[in-house]
């Protein structure tokens, strides 16, 4: 019920829980504010954050304390509900401190535990910093557990943390961060897309059935055969019925799809049109689909054959798969020269950074042998991988650093950054500990073989007394 009253499919009713929050490039959006349905805990603190005070409204401000779990730390990717919280509350300078408290601190749950304290008039020496305590080994056993609770702060516990709070140390246990350092860039780095093809009669035999319900309009034309096209309505039941008997999961509009008598006609005559390229083209195998395309769009330039963009792709995917050892598959041909260059140079620029020709192959954008040619490769979303660089770095500078050198022909695709928030106290607080020597772990395992002998003949010995 709270969920419906929130949220409508992708529109937000509750303006509390909607924020403007700026993209990459600096321009302003507002963005869902929303955690997943199944972790309200930050929807709570949305609540609260909505009913603070500003210094205009009150001298002293707001203050909130919150427990949480940890999920509210890192739960959900950048531009994500959860993040798009965290990324608010910190980018407004709300975030003063978040204390991690002892494992099983409260009667019903044994999960690690944290307060955020938020303000709305932080004090100078605080403003644009949060300050993260590690106060996890600050506790004091129960003689008797309470459920899974089997500890408790004492008072001297308390001042500690108190302390802490508010002489803000840098040191094992209190560190101070600059806001920036818990954002990061969510940067899609692309690569391309390499395709042979080949028509087959199998492979264009495939063209009879949509892809979406490709497997039930198979096993259908298996029962039926070509009586289907003009008799579609006759067995719709039928069709239902083995829906429901084998509890085959399918949306309204594949099911709408597969009962039409349109979408059955009309991929029947994008088969026949596949096996009439076919006829034209032959069946030889091309490990360059940029030669097999353009053979295919003379092909049927010359046969009289218009498609829409989305029956030539269908066929396309048909005929075609990947393969490493082929070209590159070229999406568009660019000529970049004088505004129209300098408008692209600028679609790339943001911030601080600033695109020059030099950097465009890093852009997408590969430059060919004639001046002002780039070529624009179509993707592999197979190959797709994504960097998480922090707001502090430039990123193309992390680019050329921990991308390119491993990967020579990978681009950025910059229109899909996203900036996102989260926080890790194992990051900032975890104390790595040096590995035994090698000469140590040794002598244990010889004093262990040791150990096993001596037991082993003690054991014979009274196997053969015994007997």
């Amino acid at each position: 019920a709270d969920h419906k009253a929130i949220v409508d499919g992708k529109e937000i009713l509750d303006p509390r829980f909607e924020v403007v929050l700026s993209d990459f490039r600096g321009d302003e959006q507002t963005v869902p504010a929303t955690p997943r349905s199944s972790d309200g805990q930050l929807l709570f603190l949305m609540e609260m954050v909505d009913k603070m005070k500003t210094t205009s409204d009150s001298p002293q401000g707001s203050r909130i304390a919150s427990v949480h779990n940890g999920s509210s730390l890192f739960t959900g990717d950048a531009g994500s509900g959860e993040s798009n919280i965290r990324r608010y509350i910190i980018e407004n300078d709300l975030l003063e401190a978040i204390v991690q408290l002892p494992n099983n601190l409260f009667y019903n749950t044994g999960i690690t535990t944290y307060i955020w304290l938020l303000s709305s008039n932080k004090a100078t020496s605080r403003k644009g910093k949060v300050q993260l305590i590690d106060a996890s080994q600050r506790y004091r056993k129960l003689r008797k557990n309470l459920g899974n609770k089997n500890c408790e702060l004492t008072p001297e516990h308390i001042q500690q943390i108190v302390e802490l709070h508010a002489s803000m140390p840098n040191d094992g246990t209190s560190k101070m961060f600059d806001n920036e350092d818990f954002g990061y860039y969510k940067v899609t780095v692309e690569r391309p897309s390499r395709k042979a093809a080949q028509f087959t009669p199998e492979r264009v035999a495939t063209l009879r059935f949509v892809p979406a319900v490709a497997e039930l309009m198979e096993w259908a034309y298996g029962r039926w055969g070509d009586v289907l096209y003009d008799e579609l309505a006759s067995h719709k039941q039928a069709i239902e019925d083995h829906i429901d008997r084998e509890d085959i999961g399918i949306t309204a509009r594949n099911r709408k799809l597969l009962l039409d008598p349109k979408a059955w006609r009309s991929q029947r005559e994008l088969m026949q049109t596949a096996e009439k390229l076919m006829q034209a083209v032959g069946q030889d195998l091309y490990m360059d689909f940029n030669v097999f395309r353009s053979l295919v769009e003379e092909n049927l330039k010359s046969l009289g054959i218009r498609l829409t963009a989305s029956e030539k792709n269908q066929i396309y995917n048909a005929v075609s798969w990947q393969d490493d050892q082929t070209e590159k598959v070229i999406k568009k041909i660019h000529r970049l020269k004088g505004d129209k260059l300098g408008k692209v140079l600028e679609s790339l620029s943001f911030g601080d950074f600033q695109c020059e020709q030099g950097m465009l192959a890093d852009f997408g954008f590969w430059p060919t042998d004639t001046p002002g040619e780039y070529l624009e490769y179509e993707t592999d979303s197979d190959l797709r991988d994504t960097e998480n660089v922090p707001l502090k770095e430039d990123i193309h500078a992390y680019f050329l650093r921990e991308v390119r050198p491993h990967v020579d022909e990978a681009w950025i695709n910059l229109g899909a950054t996203k900036i996102g928030y989260e926080i890790s106290f194992n990051k900032y607080f975890y104390q790595h500990k040096p590995l035994r020597s090698l000469e140590e772990v040794t002598r244990d395992i010889l004093a262990l073989e040791a150990e096993t002998e001596g037991l082993l003949k003690r054991l014979v010995s009274f196997g053969t007394e015994g007997g």
